[in-house]
């Protein structure tokens, strides 16, 4: 199997980082091949910029949206400083529609074409990271925004278009996602004050299910700042087993 780490933590002596270690190491026992992308060291950039809408132009958009969007003065405005603008007007004059998408499809960064073509050949994509505000933290969000992308994790039928969420068409191919949560609450108050559901339903169900991924694990280590050492090399002997029997 082809396995695709998503990891992310600032301090590589962080538990987060033990758990990253314990989970290769099950990997690489097992005979699974496998990549880490680490974000922080990657350097990815997670703020949605004005070329990756370039993602969600498509040939498939209904003509009337497309027009409403004005993608011409897009062009245009992008393209720089006045002469930049200048000649850009020139060049998509008597551009049809469907040149204009092509041209602006061109443009897609290259940061995400690359994460794109990781994903792309995985069987199990993995998330491992800290939880921030009930979620992802912003880089790992960032990357899901910029990487999930229009055409590419999914499409939208007509009703889709007008809003419908129903209207969603999966195109993902990877059979199963695997989040490992380390937390600061316990898991009583994940119970209980509802986290754990909410987490679920936006990460799991939205996020990873929505755009086709089968089957989504979802792990926390709940405390980890404070429970015992027994407990947190019962954690790291958790992320270990899920490497080493990890399965579709």
């Amino acid at each position: 199997m082809n396995v695709l780490i998503i990891y992310a933590h600032p301090n590589p002596k962080s538990f987060t980082s033990a758990i990253l270690d314990n989970f290769v190491q099950g990997i690489k026992e097992a005979g699974h091949h496998y990549e880490v992308v680490d974000l922080y060291k990657a350097k990815f950039n997670p703020v949605f910029q004005d070329m990756d809408f370039s993602f969600f132009v498509d040939k498939d958009m209904p003509k009337d949206l497309f027009q409403q969007m004005d993608m011409r003065q897009m062009i245009i405005y992008l393209a720089g400083g006045p002469i930049k603008r200048f000649f850009a007007k020139l060049y998509i004059k008597n551009k049809t529609d469907d040149d204009l998408i092509k041209l602006i499809n061109s443009q897609k960064p290259k940061d995400v074409l690359v994460q794109q073509k990781k994903v792309a050949e995985a069987d199990i994509l993995v998330f491992i990271t800290q939880v921030f505000w009930m979620h992802f933290p912003a880089l790992v969000k960032g990357w899901m925004e910029r990487v999930l992308t229009y055409g590419f994790a999914y499409k939208l039928n007509e009703n889709g278009w007008k809003g419908d969420p129903d209207g969603r068409i999966p195109l993902l191919k990877i059979k199963k996602a695997l989040i490992m949560h380390p937390t600061f609450f316990n898991e009583k108050v994940y119970r209980e004050k509802g986290f754990k559901v909410a987490m679920g339903k936006i990460i799991d169900d939205w996020s990873l299910k929505y755009p086709g991924i089968e089957n989504v694990e979802h792990i926390y280590f709940h405390s980890i700042l404070s429970v015992s050492p027994e407990i947190r090399k019962k954690y790291l002997e958790i992320a270990y087993l899920k490497g080493k029997e990890l399965q579709l």
